[in-house]
């Protein structure tokens, strides 16, 4: 089983920065590098949306809505996942998860194995 706990979450003003970051406690034997890593958001009343996601390659792919202003990164080394999240609109206002998939990345939330219970994200304009 894998744990993962969201923390950075913030109420921040339109134009503003946050950092999210992923901690992965796992058990003996897991592999971090080998799990596609991901944040999912969830705004009130609106469908789950895939953000961002980084592949075992470390390839990063965005929705286009987050596209130049967000950033996915991961330190495998610490089992650790990171959003930063720059020029914030209240749009991304949201609840922000993150999750994980062994091997290949998927759009969609069902793919993946585990996930967190997520950290809050506001932006006031």
């Amino acid at each position: 089983q894998v744990q993962l706990v969201e923390s950075g979450g913030d109420s921040v003003q339109a134009g503003g920065s946050v950092r999210l970051s992923c901690v992965a406690s796992t058990y003996s034997g897991f592999i971090y590098s080998s799990y596609c890593m991901a944040w999912f958001r969830q705004a009130p009343g609106k469908e789950r949306e895939k953000v961002a996601r980084i592949g075992t390659d470390n390839t990063p792919m965005y929705t286009d809505a987050v596209k130049g202003r967000f950033t996915i990164s991961r330190d495998n080394t610490k089992n650790t996942l990171y959003l930063q999240m720059n020029s914030l609109e209240p749009e991304d206002t949201a609840m922000y998860y993150c999750l994980s998939k062994y091997g290949l990345c998927s759009d969609y939330w069902d793919s993946y194995n585990f996930w967190g219970q997520g950290t809050q994200v506001t932006v006031s304009s």
